[in-house]
């Protein structure tokens, strides 16, 4: 479960690699690549309380995660639904959990990717 309150902004792009090479041109690089599969929920539009959540299920390599991106007054109300307690949300981002999770097994960090299926 994850409560951060942070900017962001989205954008749709149409080249993602022209995209890099201009990030590259302004003096950036690459640090973490990660794959997921996001499924978005919203509640009913009767649930006036929780007008701009977005209650996120993201499938990731290291496990499945709950986000919830909104008012935070309706990120509680919902975790709470959900049967999460606040003490029980996870505040860390996924290169941090995905470096924990190396660690745990002993492994390099490196990218956060699904393992290839042969």
């Amino acid at each position: 479960m994850s409560a951060e309150v942070k900017q962001e902004i989205e954008l749709e792009i149409g080249d993602a690699k022209a995209l890099g090479t201009i990030f590259v041109g302004l003096g950036m690089r690459e640090s973490f690549h990660y794959e997921k599969y996001r499924t978005t929920f919203r509640m009913p539009g009767s649930a006036r309380w929780a007008k701009g959540l977005l209650i996120e299920l993201d499938e990731t390599p290291i496990g499945n995660f709950v986000e919830l991106e909104g008012p935070s007054a309706a990120i509680d109300r919902v975790a709470k639904l959900l049967g999460y307690s606040k003490d029980e949300y996870v505040l860390t981002n996924y290169l941090r959990l995905h470096a924990e999770e190396c660690k745990r097994r002993g492994e390099k960090v490196g990218d956060m990717v699904f393992r290839k299926r042969k």
